[in-house]
C-alpha cells in the first residue's frame, strides 16, 4: 500500500518548513516516487515551496556491465547524497532496495515509507509462467540474487544480465531479446503497468531483496529539523521488517556482489525474517529463518547470518565476491 495524505498528521514543531528540495534520479520511476512524497509534503505543509532536483547518477549511465561489476548499488545514490552535503538538496528519495546496507555517517534514513508489494513478478509476451518456458529459453534479470534462485529452481532456461530503467527493460523484451524479464513488482504497479504482469512469484518460491518494495527518504545527521518534518511519512511496521532485512544483509557483508536475498514481516510487535545466500549458477542455496521483538531487528538479522554462517554462506559470499 501507498501512503495517503488523508493518514498522516503534521508533527507538532515550533515551525513549518518553507522550502524543501528533493533531491531524485530522472528515471520515470524515480521521479514517479519523488512526485509522490513531493505531494505527501505538499499536503502536510501547504504553505511550503516542494520541488524536485533530478539527477543523472553513474549507476544510470553505465549499462554495459552488471552492477556487481560496475562498483554496487551505490552508483544510483552517491550524486544525491553529494547535492544533501552541497545544501543543493534536503532530502532524496530513493527505491530502500538501491541503498547501500551502511550508511556513511553524515547520512541518516529519515523515514521508511509504507511498503508496496515486496515481490518479483514476471513479465512475458508469450507466456504466462517460468514453468512453461521451454527450455533454453532467455530470462533477463538484473541481480545475482534472481539469478541464483532462478537457476536453482529452473536450471534448464538460460539467464542474461538486464540493466537499464524499467521502460528500457520491457522495450529490450519487446523487441524480443528475452523470452521473460523478472522485475519487482512495486515498480510496475507503481508505473500504472500492471497489465505487463503474467505471474507474481511468491516470496515462498522467490525471496526479494532486502527492502524492496519500500521507499527511503535520506537526509543529513545533522538536519534534526527534516527529521521531524518526515517524521509523518514513516511507518513503523515497514521500517520493522525492512531494517531486519538489512541488518541479515549487513551481518553477512551483503552488497550487490552477493547473491542474497531477505524477506520480513510482522505480526503486532513480532518481526519474522527469512534469509537465503546463493551461488550465481543455482547450485548451492542455504537459507534460514528467525523471529524476534519488533525493536531487536538488529540481533534478529545477526542471529539470522548466523544460521546461514553454519551452513556455509561464508563459503559462498567468499566464491562470490570480486577480488579487490
Amino acid at each position: 500500500m501507498l501512503n495517503s495524505p488523508r493518514k498522516i498528521q503534521p508533527p507538532a514543531m515550533s515551525s513549518d518548513p518553507q522550502k524543501i528540495v528533493i533531491a531524485s534520479r530522472e528515471s520515470r520511476l524515480a521521479l514517479w516516487q519523488a512526485e509522490h512524497v513531493q505531494a505527501l509534503l505538499r499536503t502536510l505543509y501547504p504553505q511550503c515551496d516542494v520541488s524536485i532536483l533530478g539527477m543523472t547518477t553513474r549507476g544510470d549511465q553505465i549499462l554495459d556491465r552488471s552492477l556487481s561489476k560496475a562498483g554496487g548499488k551505490g552508483l544510483f545514490v552517491k550524486e544525491l547524497e553529494v547535492a544533501l552535503l552541497e545544501g543543493r538538496a534536503d532530502l532524496a528519495v530513493h527505491s530502500l532496495k538501491d541503498v547501500p546496507m551502511q550508511l556513511e555517517p553524515e547520512f541518516t534514513l529519515a523515514a521508511v515509507m509504507e511498503r508496496e508489494d515486496p515481490r518479483d513478478v514476471m513479465v512475458s509476451n508469450q507466456y504466462g509462467r517460468l514453468d512453461l518456458l521451454p527450455a533454453g529459453s532467455v530470462v533477463g534479470t538484473s541481480s545475482l540474487r534472481r539469478e541464483a534462485q532462478i537457476r536453482a529452481l529452473y536450471p534448464q532456461l538460460k539467464i542474461e544480465p538486464l540493466r537499464g530503467n524499467l521502460d528500457t527493460r520491457l522495450a529490450k523484451l519487446d523487441r524480443g531479446e528475452y523470452q521473460a524479464i523478472v522485475l519487482a513488482a512495486a515498480g510496475l504497479k507503481r508505473l500504472g503497468l500492471v497489465e505487463r504482469i503474467r505471474q507474481i512469484l511468491p516470496t515462498t518460491e522467490l525471496l526479494p531483496a532486502a527492502g524492496q518494495g519500500a521507499l527511503g527518504i535520506e537526509t543529513l545527521s545533522t538536519r534534526s529539523d527534516m527529521q521531524g518534518w518526515l517524521a509523518p511519512l514513516h511507518h513503523a511496521h515497514s521500517a520493522s521488517a525492512v531494517l531486519a532485512e538489512r541488518a541479515v544483509s549487513r551481518a553477512l557483508g551483503g552488497n550487490c556482489s552477493v547473491p542474497l536475498a531477505a524477506y520480513a514481516t510482522v505480526l503486532g510487535d513480532t518481526v519474522s525474517l527469512r534469509a537465503c545466500v546463493g551461488m550465481p549458477d543455482g547450485s548451492r542455496l542455504v537459507q534460514a529463518n528467525a523471529s524476534g521483538p519488533a525493536d531487536q531487528v538488529e540481533a534478529l538479522g545477526a542471529a539470522v547470518a548466523a544460521q546461514l554462517r553454519v551452513q556455509g554462506a561464508q563459503d559462498i559470499l567468499a566464491a562470490c565476491t570480486p577480488p579487490a
